[in-house]
């Protein structure tokens, strides 16, 4: 086994493969959505390929943009003290090269794309930079975080069409909400910590209101992902499938314990079964049209 190659894999949280899930899943579902409205019956399978490979290395990218920026925090907290650059296991400088690595893979797949979507794509790295410097100065670092993370849900979209409309906006806006609960949950694990060593979070923000806080951004998810569903066209299974995505969303906030960081941690990555839901159920009114 190369030895030297797990700090990196660390890094790149590669063995924690739920964000490279909910980053993907916007451009999916805008990806889908596109088709829907242009009469497809399938996603188109190369871009879906595409979108895998871009989310699996710019997740890589902005992890370890993040753990370079957060080293003298992450040293301080017990969750995040062993991550290879607070432990030592990687340099600063290695840090970044690997980061330039991984976000050099990535131009290689958005130059597969139309240049409006080449250049939309590229904005996002204005997001990724700021996010996180974000805790510092505001309790709503997870809001810049849904800003960054769903702007697959424009490009999925303009990489069908080579344009912007109403509906990824509104798919957009949805999963920026999307990410405010989930995010609020994982952020929990660590409210303690991030109290003692001065950094925010919506989790600090809400305190025992989270679930109230919670729930309002999952519903509002709901409603503007099911206006963008609309927009494009979709009819019964797409709704369907959001009646099923909603019940696992009361699920989550019914059983949510702020106090148990593994309750927080289990229904935060359960985010990756509504991602699943939320595309099935577009490519099951897409595949409708065979009809």
């Amino acid at each position: 086994m190369l030895t030297w190659l797990k700090p990196y894999i660390n890094l790149a949280r590669i063995d924690r493969p739920i964000g490279t899930w909910l980053l993907l899943f916007p451009c999916w579902w805008s990806l889908a959505l596109a088709e829907l409205s242009l009469g497809q019956v399938i996603p188109n399978p190369n871009y879906l390929l595409l979108f895998i490979v871009g989310a699996f290395v710019m997740r890589g990218a902005g992890c370890t943009w993040n753990d370079i920026v957060d080293r003298d925090y992450d040293a301080k907290v017990k969750r995040t003290a062993s991550r290879p650059i607070p432990s030592g296991q990687v340099s600063v400088a290695q840090a970044m090269v690997f980061a330039v690595m991984l976000s050099l893979i990535g131009l290689a797949v958005l130059l597969s794309f139309n240049r409006f979507t080449i250049f939309l794509a590229m904005a996002s790295l204005a997001l990724v930079a700021i996010y996180p410097f974000a805790k510092r100065y505001t309790h709503w670092p997870q809001f810049v975080l849904g800003l960054g993370f769903n702007w697959g849900a424009l490009v999925g979209w303009s990489a069908v069409t080579g344009s912007v409309s109403a509906t990824p906006l509104v798919l957009y806006a949805g999963s920026i909400a999307w990410t405010l609960g989930y995010d609020t949950i994982y952020a929990h694990q660590d409210r303690a910590d991030d109290l003692k060593i001065g950094v925010n979070s919506t989790a600090i923000r809400f305190g025992e209101a989270t679930k109230t806080w919670v729930a309002g951004f999952y519903g509002l998810a709901i409603v503007l992902w099911a206006a963008a569903g609309w927009l494009a066209g979709a009819k019964l299974f797409f709704f369907i499938g959001l009646a099923f995505a909603a019940f696992h969303f009361l699920w989550q906030v019914t059983t949510l314990n702020i106090n148990d960081a593994a309750n927080c941690l289990e229904r935060f990555k359960s985010n990756r079964t509504i991602g699943i839901i939320v595309f099935v159920a577009i490519c099951a009114e897409m595949f409708s049209n065979m009809r």
